[in-house]
């Protein structure tokens, strides 16, 4: 029984001295702040969101797979911007086939009165 006892004790300072190891060399203390509310670490640019920005998109893996939040707030953005695209292209599209207006005709620089007397 008290063998028992001795290796319990060992295997529990081992594991003390294994974790206090382990936090010197990968902890070192340097601790992040909180990110505020609201924000997330996923990074998209503020305008111009371009093919390769969706590529070199990551999200924060939890437990159960990606944090919900942050990507539901990249497929807003994305969204956003596709609905931003397709108003502009539609806008160049009429534009484009919109037939041109005759320019109105000059005022006369005469002072004659066409009305009739």
């Amino acid at each position: 029984m008290l063998t028992l006892l001795l290796y319990v004790l060992i295997v529990g300072l081992v594991a003390a001295v294994l974790f206090l190891l382990a936090s010197a060399v990968f902890g070192r203390s340097e601790e992040l702040g909180p990110l505020p509310e609201g924000t997330t670490a996923t990074v998209l640019p503020a305008e111009g969101i371009s093919g390769a920005d969706v590529r070199a998109l990551r999200f924060q893996q939890v437990v159960r797979g990606y944090k919900a939040g942050e990507v539901d707030w990249a497929l807003a953005r994305l969204a956003a911007r596709i609905d931003e695209l397709q108003h502009q292209l539609a806008e160049a599209r009429a534009v484009q086939w919109q037939t041109p207006v005759a320019p109105e005709p000059k005022p006369s620089t005469d002072q004659h009165d066409p009305t009739p007397s």
